[in-house]
Protein backbone atom coordinates (compact mmCIF):
# COMPACT_ATOMS: atom_id res chain seq x y z
CA UNK A 1 0.00 0.00 0.00
CA UNK A 2 1.20 3.64 -0.67
CA UNK A 3 0.60 5.66 2.48
CA UNK A 4 1.23 8.75 0.43
CA UNK A 5 -2.36 8.34 -1.27
CA UNK A 6 -4.81 10.86 -0.49
CA UNK A 7 -8.43 9.51 -0.26
CA UNK A 8 -10.79 12.74 -0.85
CA UNK A 9 -14.15 11.33 0.75
CA UNK A 10 -17.00 13.49 -0.21
CA UNK A 11 -20.24 13.77 2.33
CA UNK A 12 -19.37 13.19 6.19
CA UNK A 13 -22.46 11.75 7.31
CA UNK A 14 -22.96 8.17 8.75
CA UNK A 15 -21.43 6.62 6.05
CA UNK A 16 -18.63 8.98 5.29
CA UNK A 17 -17.59 9.29 8.52
CA UNK A 18 -17.11 5.58 8.88
CA UNK A 19 -15.40 5.24 6.11
CA UNK A 20 -12.98 7.81 6.71
CA UNK A 21 -11.77 6.53 10.41
CA UNK A 22 -11.79 3.12 8.57
CA UNK A 23 -9.04 4.36 5.78
CA UNK A 24 -7.43 6.28 7.60
CA UNK A 25 -6.86 3.36 10.15
CA UNK A 26 -5.01 1.27 6.84
CA UNK A 27 -3.08 4.44 6.50
CA UNK A 28 -4.58 6.27 3.91
CA UNK A 29 -4.20 10.00 4.44
CA UNK A 30 -7.66 11.27 4.31
CA UNK A 31 -9.49 14.73 3.07
CA UNK A 32 -13.52 14.03 4.78
CA UNK A 33 -15.69 17.29 3.01
CA UNK A 34 -18.92 18.15 4.09
CA UNK A 35 -21.67 20.80 2.52
CA UNK A 36 -23.38 21.50 6.07
CA UNK A 37 -21.90 22.94 9.15
CA UNK A 38 -20.36 21.05 11.63
CA UNK A 39 -22.70 19.20 13.39
CA UNK A 40 -21.14 18.84 16.80
CA UNK A 41 -21.41 23.03 16.97
CA UNK A 42 -24.98 23.15 15.43
CA UNK A 43 -28.67 22.11 16.74
CA UNK A 44 -30.31 19.74 15.02
CA UNK A 45 -32.61 20.56 12.17
CA UNK A 46 -36.29 20.50 13.84
CA UNK A 47 -38.04 17.54 11.54
CA UNK A 48 -34.84 15.74 10.26
CA UNK A 49 -34.87 12.11 11.43
CA UNK A 50 -32.80 12.19 14.59
CA UNK A 51 -32.92 8.18 15.73
CA UNK A 52 -32.40 5.10 13.60
CA UNK A 53 -32.61 1.69 14.35
CA UNK A 54 -28.35 -0.27 14.54
CA UNK A 55 -28.61 -4.20 14.42
CA UNK A 56 -25.64 -6.36 14.15
CA UNK A 57 -24.81 -5.43 10.64
CA UNK A 58 -24.36 -1.95 11.52
CA UNK A 59 -22.15 -3.13 15.08
CA UNK A 60 -20.50 -5.38 12.45
CA UNK A 61 -18.91 -1.88 10.50
CA UNK A 62 -18.51 0.04 14.34
CA UNK A 63 -16.55 -3.12 15.69
CA UNK A 64 -14.55 -3.00 12.68
CA UNK A 65 -13.69 0.40 13.51
CA UNK A 66 -13.23 0.12 17.54
CA UNK A 67 -15.78 2.22 18.33
CA UNK A 68 -18.47 -0.26 18.85
CA UNK A 69 -18.48 -0.15 23.01
CA UNK A 70 -19.25 3.47 22.58
CA UNK A 71 -21.81 3.72 20.28
CA UNK A 72 -23.84 1.03 22.59
CA UNK A 73 -23.60 3.80 25.23
CA UNK A 74 -25.98 6.02 23.27
CA UNK A 75 -28.29 2.92 22.02
CA UNK A 76 -31.83 2.01 23.86
CA UNK A 77 -32.58 -1.57 22.82
CA UNK A 78 -35.90 -2.61 21.58
CA UNK A 79 -36.95 -6.06 22.08
CA UNK A 80 -39.67 -5.97 19.76
CA UNK A 81 -42.42 -4.29 18.12
CA UNK A 82 -45.22 -3.00 20.46
CA UNK A 83 -48.49 -3.24 18.24
CA UNK A 84 -51.25 -0.16 18.92
CA UNK A 85 -54.35 -1.00 18.19
CA UNK A 86 -57.55 1.76 17.59
CA UNK A 87 -58.71 0.91 20.56
CA UNK A 88 -56.08 1.70 22.50
CA UNK A 89 -54.99 -1.99 23.10
CA UNK A 90 -51.24 -3.48 22.61
CA UNK A 91 -49.87 -6.32 22.47
CA UNK A 92 -45.14 -7.02 22.08
CA UNK A 93 -44.36 -8.93 19.07
CA UNK A 94 -40.81 -9.79 19.54
CA UNK A 95 -38.09 -9.48 17.01
CA UNK A 96 -36.90 -12.79 17.91
CA UNK A 97 -37.24 -15.58 20.22
CA UNK A 98 -33.63 -16.25 20.64
CA UNK A 99 -32.08 -14.63 23.80
CA UNK A 100 -29.74 -11.50 23.28
CA UNK A 101 -31.25 -10.76 19.84
CA UNK A 102 -32.93 -7.10 19.53
CA UNK A 103 -32.31 -3.86 17.22
CA UNK A 104 -31.49 -0.48 18.85
CA UNK A 105 -32.73 3.30 18.81
CA UNK A 106 -29.63 5.03 18.17
CA UNK A 107 -29.39 9.00 18.20
CA UNK A 108 -28.42 9.98 14.48
CA UNK A 109 -26.61 13.49 15.05
CA UNK A 110 -24.91 11.52 18.32
CA UNK A 111 -23.48 8.07 16.18
CA UNK A 112 -22.76 11.14 13.32
CA UNK A 113 -20.98 13.25 16.07
CA UNK A 114 -19.30 10.23 17.68
CA UNK A 115 -17.35 8.85 14.67
CA UNK A 116 -16.27 12.38 13.69
CA UNK A 117 -14.46 12.68 16.83
CA UNK A 118 -13.17 9.70 16.50
CA UNK A 119 -11.97 10.59 12.81
CA UNK A 120 -10.62 13.87 13.78
CA UNK A 121 -8.53 12.53 16.04
CA UNK A 122 -6.54 10.44 13.34
CA UNK A 123 -3.27 12.88 12.33
CA UNK A 124 -3.86 11.41 8.78
CA UNK A 125 -7.33 13.60 8.55
CA UNK A 126 -9.12 16.45 7.97
CA UNK A 127 -12.75 17.59 7.59
CA UNK A 128 -13.25 20.53 6.22
CA UNK A 129 -17.27 21.71 6.25
CA UNK A 130 -19.36 24.37 4.68
CA UNK A 131 -18.40 23.01 1.28
CA UNK A 132 -21.14 21.85 -1.06
CA UNK A 133 -19.91 19.78 -4.15
CA UNK A 134 -20.95 21.30 -7.28
CA UNK A 135 -19.33 18.53 -9.76
CA UNK A 136 -16.56 15.78 -9.44
CA UNK A 137 -13.94 15.73 -12.40
CA UNK A 138 -14.32 11.54 -13.01
CA UNK A 139 -11.20 10.78 -14.66
CA UNK A 140 -9.28 13.05 -12.42
CA UNK A 141 -10.29 12.01 -8.95
CA UNK A 142 -10.78 16.00 -8.59
CA UNK A 143 -13.74 17.82 -7.24
CA UNK A 144 -15.00 21.01 -6.91
CA UNK A 145 -16.72 22.85 -4.23
CA UNK A 146 -18.63 25.87 -3.35
CA UNK A 147 -17.34 27.29 0.41
CA UNK A 148 -20.44 28.28 2.05
CA UNK A 149 -17.90 30.66 3.84
CA UNK A 150 -16.53 32.85 1.26
CA UNK A 151 -18.84 32.15 -1.47
CA UNK A 152 -16.14 31.11 -3.53
CA UNK A 153 -15.04 27.83 -5.37
CA UNK A 154 -12.15 25.41 -4.04
CA UNK A 155 -10.96 22.44 -5.42
CA UNK A 156 -9.43 19.27 -3.91
CA UNK A 157 -7.73 16.75 -5.56
CA UNK A 158 -7.95 13.27 -4.73
CA UNK A 159 -5.67 9.85 -5.71
CA UNK A 160 -9.55 8.65 -5.51
CA UNK A 161 -12.58 10.02 -4.90
CA UNK A 162 -15.28 8.09 -2.69
CA UNK A 163 -18.75 9.64 -3.03
CA UNK A 164 -20.66 9.22 0.48
CA UNK A 165 -22.95 11.69 -0.29
CA UNK A 166 -26.43 10.61 0.31
CA UNK A 167 -29.25 9.81 -1.77
CA UNK A 168 -28.75 13.43 -3.59
CA UNK A 169 -25.44 12.69 -4.61
CA UNK A 170 -23.31 15.13 -6.40
CA UNK A 171 -21.02 12.47 -7.21
CA UNK A 172 -23.03 10.37 -9.04
CA UNK A 173 -25.18 13.35 -10.56
CA UNK A 174 -21.60 13.72 -12.15
CA UNK A 175 -21.42 10.11 -13.52
CA UNK A 176 -25.22 10.69 -14.38
CA UNK A 177 -24.41 13.90 -16.57
CA UNK A 178 -20.60 12.51 -18.15
CA UNK A 179 -20.87 12.02 -21.99
CA UNK A 180 -18.38 8.89 -22.14
CA UNK A 181 -19.87 7.06 -19.52
CA UNK A 182 -22.50 4.62 -19.56
CA UNK A 183 -24.54 5.20 -16.25
CA UNK A 184 -27.42 3.43 -15.37
CA UNK A 185 -29.98 5.04 -12.82
CA UNK A 186 -33.30 4.28 -11.43
CA UNK A 187 -35.25 6.04 -8.29
CA UNK A 188 -38.74 4.85 -7.70
CA UNK A 189 -40.74 6.88 -5.24
CA UNK A 190 -43.35 5.56 -2.29
CA UNK A 191 -46.79 7.26 -2.71
CA UNK A 192 -46.18 8.15 0.85
CA UNK A 193 -44.29 10.77 2.51
CA UNK A 194 -43.33 11.27 6.35
CA UNK A 195 -44.02 13.56 8.87
CA UNK A 196 -42.05 13.61 12.48
CA UNK A 197 -43.72 14.69 15.62
CA UNK A 198 -42.40 14.01 19.08
CA UNK A 199 -44.05 12.92 22.51
CA UNK A 200 -42.12 14.53 24.88
CA UNK A 201 -40.11 12.89 28.18
CA UNK A 202 -42.63 12.75 31.05
CA UNK A 203 -42.64 14.97 34.08
CA UNK A 204 -38.85 14.21 35.45
CA UNK A 205 -37.77 13.06 32.58
CA UNK A 206 -39.15 9.13 32.54
CA UNK A 207 -41.21 8.04 29.56
CA UNK A 208 -44.45 8.32 28.89
CA UNK A 209 -44.81 4.96 27.38
CA UNK A 210 -43.12 1.22 27.08
CA UNK A 211 -39.04 2.26 26.56
CA UNK A 212 -38.15 -1.43 25.13
CA UNK A 213 -39.87 -1.19 22.08
CA UNK A 214 -40.45 0.05 18.71
CA UNK A 215 -44.13 1.53 18.25
CA UNK A 216 -46.61 1.00 15.70
CA UNK A 217 -49.63 2.11 15.05
CA UNK A 218 -50.80 0.35 11.89
CA UNK A 219 -53.86 1.14 9.85
CA UNK A 220 -53.82 -0.29 6.20
CA UNK A 221 -52.70 2.48 4.19
CA UNK A 222 -51.60 4.75 7.13
CA UNK A 223 -48.98 3.96 9.99
CA UNK A 224 -47.25 5.73 12.94
CA UNK A 225 -44.30 4.47 14.77
CA UNK A 226 -42.63 5.85 17.87
CA UNK A 227 -38.67 5.25 18.95
CA UNK A 228 -37.20 6.11 22.11
CA UNK A 229 -34.84 8.44 22.71
CA UNK A 230 -32.05 8.74 25.90
CA UNK A 231 -33.43 12.10 26.97
CA UNK A 232 -37.30 10.44 27.37
CA UNK A 233 -38.87 11.40 24.94
CA UNK A 234 -39.79 9.32 21.54
CA UNK A 235 -39.31 10.82 17.85
CA UNK A 236 -43.03 9.82 16.18
CA UNK A 237 -43.40 8.73 12.65
CA UNK A 238 -46.50 9.40 10.63
CA UNK A 239 -46.25 7.79 7.29
CA UNK A 240 -49.60 8.47 5.29
CA UNK A 241 -50.50 9.01 1.05
CA UNK A 242 -49.97 12.04 -0.40
CA UNK A 243 -52.93 12.46 -2.10
CA UNK A 244 -56.08 10.11 -3.40
CA UNK A 245 -57.31 9.49 0.40
CA UNK A 246 -60.11 9.87 2.75
CA UNK A 247 -56.70 11.27 4.74
CA UNK A 248 -53.83 12.57 3.35
CA UNK A 249 -51.04 15.16 3.24
CA UNK A 250 -53.18 17.19 0.51
CA UNK A 251 -56.34 17.14 3.10
CA UNK A 252 -54.55 17.70 6.49
CA UNK A 253 -54.45 21.45 6.24
CA UNK A 254 -55.84 22.55 8.84
CA UNK A 255 -55.58 22.36 12.62
CA UNK A 256 -59.37 20.66 12.85
CA UNK A 257 -58.43 18.29 10.07
CA UNK A 258 -55.37 16.77 12.08
CA UNK A 259 -56.77 16.66 15.36
CA UNK A 260 -60.28 15.00 13.86
CA UNK A 261 -57.33 12.48 12.11
CA UNK A 262 -55.53 11.13 15.16
CA UNK A 263 -58.30 11.41 16.86
CA UNK A 264 -59.84 8.55 15.19
CA UNK A 265 -56.57 6.72 14.16
CA UNK A 266 -54.48 7.11 16.98
CA UNK A 267 -56.44 8.07 19.93
CA UNK A 268 -53.85 6.42 22.51
CA UNK A 269 -51.72 8.35 20.60
CA UNK A 270 -52.66 11.71 20.45
CA UNK A 271 -52.90 11.70 24.13
CA UNK A 272 -49.10 11.92 24.30
CA UNK A 273 -48.50 14.48 21.61
CA UNK A 274 -49.34 17.48 23.47
CA UNK A 275 -46.78 19.60 20.70
CA UNK A 276 -48.95 17.20 17.82
CA UNK A 277 -50.31 20.26 15.54
CA UNK A 278 -47.81 22.90 15.98
CA UNK A 279 -45.27 20.15 15.29
CA UNK A 280 -47.31 18.70 12.10
CA UNK A 281 -47.26 22.43 10.55
CA UNK A 282 -43.84 23.28 11.30
CA UNK A 283 -42.00 20.12 10.26
CA UNK A 284 -41.20 19.73 6.89
CA UNK A 285 -43.32 16.12 4.66
CA UNK A 286 -40.72 14.05 3.58
CA UNK A 287 -40.78 12.09 0.51
CA UNK A 288 -39.31 8.09 0.53
CA UNK A 289 -37.74 6.42 -3.06
CA UNK A 290 -36.03 3.56 -3.67
CA UNK A 291 -32.51 4.65 -5.44
CA UNK A 292 -30.60 1.89 -7.36
CA UNK A 293 -27.70 2.49 -10.04
CA UNK A 294 -25.10 1.38 -12.02
CA UNK A 295 -21.66 1.35 -12.36
CA UNK A 296 -21.31 2.44 -9.33
CA UNK A 297 -17.05 3.11 -9.99
CA UNK A 298 -15.70 4.97 -12.93
CA UNK A 299 -12.17 4.94 -14.10
CA UNK A 300 -11.21 3.27 -11.03
CA UNK A 301 -10.99 6.95 -9.78
CA UNK A 302 -14.52 6.97 -8.22
CA UNK A 303 -16.97 5.08 -5.96
CA UNK A 304 -19.94 5.46 -4.73
CA UNK A 305 -20.71 4.13 -1.21
CA UNK A 306 -24.03 4.44 1.08
CA UNK A 307 -26.89 6.09 -0.15
CA UNK A 308 -24.79 7.46 -2.93
CA UNK A 309 -25.32 4.12 -4.43
CA UNK A 310 -28.07 2.66 -2.78
CA UNK A 311 -30.71 5.12 -0.94
CA UNK A 312 -33.40 2.68 0.39
CA UNK A 313 -37.06 3.46 2.42
CA UNK A 314 -36.56 3.23 5.95
CA UNK A 315 -39.21 0.28 6.93
CA UNK A 316 -36.43 -2.37 7.63
CA UNK A 317 -34.25 -0.25 9.59
CA UNK A 318 -30.90 -1.37 7.34
CA UNK A 319 -30.47 1.91 5.52
CA UNK A 320 -27.74 2.88 7.88
CA UNK A 321 -26.57 -0.29 8.43
CA UNK A 322 -26.51 -1.39 5.23
CA UNK A 323 -24.12 1.34 4.18
CA UNK A 324 -22.29 0.54 7.71
CA UNK A 325 -22.00 -2.95 5.91
CA UNK A 326 -20.62 -1.80 2.55
CA UNK A 327 -17.36 -0.01 4.51
CA UNK A 328 -16.77 -3.56 5.69
CA UNK A 329 -17.01 -5.27 2.61
CA UNK A 330 -14.97 -2.82 1.28
CA UNK A 331 -12.49 -3.40 4.01
CA UNK A 332 -12.32 -7.15 3.01
CA UNK A 333 -11.71 -6.31 -0.41
CA UNK A 334 -8.90 -4.24 0.49
CA UNK A 335 -7.89 -6.82 2.55
CA UNK A 336 -7.47 -9.36 -0.49
CA UNK A 337 -6.39 -6.81 -3.48
CA UNK A 338 -4.56 -3.68 -1.83
CA UNK A 339 -0.58 -3.65 -2.33
CA UNK A 340 2.05 -1.52 -2.57
CA UNK A 341 0.64 -0.53 -6.10
CA UNK A 342 -2.80 -0.99 -5.71
CA UNK A 343 -5.10 -0.95 -8.67
CA UNK A 344 -7.93 0.63 -7.81
CA UNK A 345 -10.11 -0.37 -10.41
CA UNK A 346 -9.90 -3.74 -9.57
CA UNK A 347 -10.55 -2.84 -6.05
CA UNK A 348 -13.87 -0.84 -7.26
CA UNK A 349 -14.48 -3.66 -9.88
CA UNK A 350 -14.60 -6.51 -6.84
CA UNK A 351 -16.82 -4.71 -4.31
CA UNK A 352 -19.26 -3.83 -6.65
CA UNK A 353 -19.30 -7.77 -7.80
CA UNK A 354 -19.36 -8.66 -4.26
CA UNK A 355 -22.06 -6.15 -2.83
CA UNK A 356 -24.32 -4.80 -5.81
CA UNK A 357 -26.78 -8.05 -5.22
CA UNK A 358 -27.23 -7.72 -1.60
CA UNK A 359 -27.92 -3.67 -2.17
CA UNK A 360 -30.46 -4.67 -4.65
CA UNK A 361 -32.10 -6.96 -1.98
CA UNK A 362 -32.49 -4.92 0.95
CA UNK A 363 -33.95 -2.25 -1.02
CA UNK A 364 -36.60 -4.73 -2.45
CA UNK A 365 -37.02 -6.25 1.21
CA UNK A 366 -37.26 -2.28 2.72
CA UNK A 367 -40.32 -2.21 0.20
CA UNK A 368 -41.98 -5.36 1.32
CA UNK A 369 -41.45 -4.22 5.21
CA UNK A 370 -43.66 -1.29 4.18
CA UNK A 371 -46.55 -3.39 3.64
CA UNK A 372 -45.92 -5.57 6.32
CA UNK A 373 -45.65 -2.91 8.96
CA UNK A 374 -48.76 -1.28 7.62
CA UNK A 375 -51.09 -3.70 6.89
CA UNK A 376 -50.07 -6.97 8.07
CA UNK A 377 -49.04 -6.71 11.40
CA UNK A 378 -52.06 -6.25 12.67
CA UNK A 379 -53.91 -9.35 11.22
CA UNK A 380 -54.66 -12.78 12.54
CA UNK A 381 -52.30 -14.71 10.08
CA UNK A 382 -49.84 -12.48 10.54
CA UNK A 383 -50.00 -12.50 14.17
CA UNK A 384 -49.96 -16.46 14.32
CA UNK A 385 -47.17 -16.96 11.65
CA UNK A 386 -45.15 -14.62 14.02
CA UNK A 387 -45.95 -16.45 17.01
CA UNK A 388 -44.76 -19.66 15.63
CA UNK A 389 -41.22 -17.78 14.64
CA UNK A 390 -40.76 -16.78 17.71
CA UNK A 391 -41.50 -20.11 19.52
CA UNK A 392 -39.08 -21.90 16.37
CA UNK A 393 -36.44 -19.63 17.24
CA UNK A 394 -36.79 -20.11 20.94
CA UNK A 395 -37.03 -23.76 20.84
CA UNK A 396 -34.57 -24.41 17.83
CA UNK A 397 -32.29 -21.50 17.57
CA UNK A 398 -29.49 -22.94 15.46
CA UNK A 399 -32.23 -23.94 13.42
CA UNK A 400 -34.92 -21.65 12.64
CA UNK A 401 -34.15 -17.93 11.36
CA UNK A 402 -37.06 -15.55 10.32
CA UNK A 403 -36.74 -13.28 7.38
CA UNK A 404 -36.42 -10.48 9.73
CA UNK A 405 -33.34 -12.37 12.29
CA UNK A 406 -31.72 -13.64 8.79
CA UNK A 407 -31.88 -9.63 7.80
CA UNK A 408 -31.10 -8.21 11.24
CA UNK A 409 -29.33 -10.23 13.33
CA UNK A 410 -27.56 -12.67 11.00
CA UNK A 411 -24.85 -11.14 9.05
CA UNK A 412 -23.03 -14.03 8.36
CA UNK A 413 -25.28 -14.57 5.24
CA UNK A 414 -25.82 -11.80 2.71
CA UNK A 415 -28.85 -9.46 2.07
CA UNK A 416 -29.51 -11.36 -0.98
CA UNK A 417 -29.61 -15.10 0.40
CA UNK A 418 -31.84 -13.38 3.11
CA UNK A 419 -34.20 -12.33 1.15
CA UNK A 420 -34.03 -15.75 -1.49
CA UNK A 421 -35.08 -17.78 1.92
CA UNK A 422 -36.88 -15.50 4.06
CA UNK A 423 -39.40 -14.78 1.50
CA UNK A 424 -39.99 -18.45 1.01
CA UNK A 425 -40.19 -19.18 4.53
CA UNK A 426 -42.74 -16.49 5.04
CA UNK A 427 -44.73 -18.30 2.34
CA UNK A 428 -44.38 -21.59 3.14
CA UNK A 429 -45.63 -20.61 6.79
CA UNK A 430 -48.59 -18.36 5.71
CA UNK A 431 -49.78 -21.07 3.60
CA UNK A 432 -49.30 -23.69 5.99
CA UNK A 433 -51.52 -22.17 8.66
CA UNK A 434 -54.11 -20.79 6.22
CA UNK A 435 -54.67 -24.68 4.93
CA UNK A 436 -55.21 -25.41 8.37
CA UNK A 437 -51.90 -28.10 7.75
CA UNK A 438 -49.96 -26.67 11.20
CA UNK A 439 -52.85 -28.21 13.59
CA UNK A 440 -53.01 -27.68 17.76
CA UNK A 441 -52.11 -31.63 17.90
CA UNK A 442 -48.81 -31.44 16.61
CA UNK A 443 -45.61 -30.92 18.33
CA UNK A 444 -43.47 -27.68 17.45
CA UNK A 445 -40.74 -29.98 16.17
CA UNK A 446 -43.56 -31.67 13.93
CA UNK A 447 -44.69 -28.34 13.11
CA UNK A 448 -40.65 -26.87 12.21
CA UNK A 449 -40.51 -30.14 9.82
CA UNK A 450 -42.80 -29.53 8.06
CA UNK A 451 -42.33 -26.34 7.68
CA UNK A 452 -39.01 -26.82 6.22
CA UNK A 453 -39.59 -29.49 3.87
CA UNK A 454 -42.33 -26.59 2.83
CA UNK A 455 -39.39 -24.13 2.85
CA UNK A 456 -37.29 -26.47 0.74
CA UNK A 457 -40.61 -27.23 -2.09
CA UNK A 458 -40.50 -23.53 -2.49
CA UNK A 459 -37.08 -22.91 -2.90
CA UNK A 460 -36.82 -25.80 -4.96
CA UNK A 461 -39.76 -24.73 -7.52
CA UNK A 462 -37.89 -20.71 -7.59
CA UNK A 463 -34.64 -22.45 -8.78
CA UNK A 464 -36.26 -23.74 -11.49
CA UNK A 465 -38.43 -20.59 -12.32
CA UNK A 466 -35.45 -18.56 -11.98
CA UNK A 467 -32.93 -20.01 -13.11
Amino acid sequence: MNKDQNILIIGAGLCGSLLALRMAQRGYTVTLVEKRPDLRKQLQDAGRSINLALSDRGLKGLRLAGVEEAAKKLCIPMLGRMIHDKEGNTFLSKYSGRENEYINSISRPGLNMLLLDEAEKMPNVEIIFNKGCKSVDLESASATFKDYTTGEDVTFQGDIVLGTDGAGSVVRKSMFNHKKFLFSFSQEWLTHGYKEITIPAADGGGYRTTMNALHIWPRGEDMLIALPNLDGSFTVTLFLPYANSDYCFDNLTTPEMVTEYFSKEYPDAIALMPNLVTEFFENPTGPLGTIKCSPWNCYGKTLLLGDAAHAIVPFYGQGMNASFEDVVVFNEVLDTLENESTDWKAVFHAYEEARKKDTDAIADLAVDNFHEMKEHTASTLFQKKRKLETAFEAEFPQEYYSKYSLVTFNESITYSEALKKGRAQDKAILNLIADGKLTEEMSLREKLTMTQKETEAILHDDAIAFG
